[in-house]
């Protein structure tokens, strides 16, 4: 069965993962890349260092992001949401934004001491000097969601 997700449900799922993917464009290119993230309820939360995504979002803030959950090819949820991107360039919010995508990403890695690109480095002289990070927030302003469940399907043909 094919249906809509509530509220609740998509709110839940951007809650629950940790990777999604953002849509960007600029000049006439599309451009969609994965990205670990934070959601509080109204934002996702990023950090990146200075490449493409980030200059086509500066350059133009209107983007999309979409994450999913996929169990099997007739199980699954999915939420586009889309919004604007602003970097935070506040020193208090980057740190907070950064605890939180610490504590969200560490549990998934098998090596959780030492991954510089991500700003968690056991020596703090590497963040910063070699890779610079921009820690960014995208405020969502429209939400959907859609999922599958055979599950559904075959209860109701019992």
């Amino acid at each position: 069965m094919l249906g809509k997700l509530s509220e609740k449900q998509i709110d839940d799922l951007l809650k629950r993962q940790v990777t999604g993917r953002v849509g960007c464009q600029m000049d006439g290119t599309v451009y969609i890349v994965p990205v670990n993230y934070v959601y509080d309820g109204s934002n996702i939360f990023g950090h990146s260092s200075m490449g493409k995504k980030i200059e086509m979002m500066s350059k133009n803030p209107d983007v999309c992001f979409q994450v999913d959950q996929i169990e099997t090819i007739f199980r699954w949820q999915s939420v586009i949401a889309w919004g604007r991107f602003e970097e935070i360039t506040d020193i208090d919010e980057k740190q907070r934004v950064m605890q939180a995508l610490i504590h969200r990403i560490m549990p998934l890695s098998n090596n959780p001491t030492n991954h510089p690109a991500h700003g968690i480095t056991e020596n703090d002289s590497d963040v910063g000097t070699k890779i610079e990070l921009i820690i960014y927030k995208i405020t969502l302003s429209k939400k959907t969601g859609r999922y599958e469940d055979d599950r559904v399907f075959k209860a109701g043909q019992d």
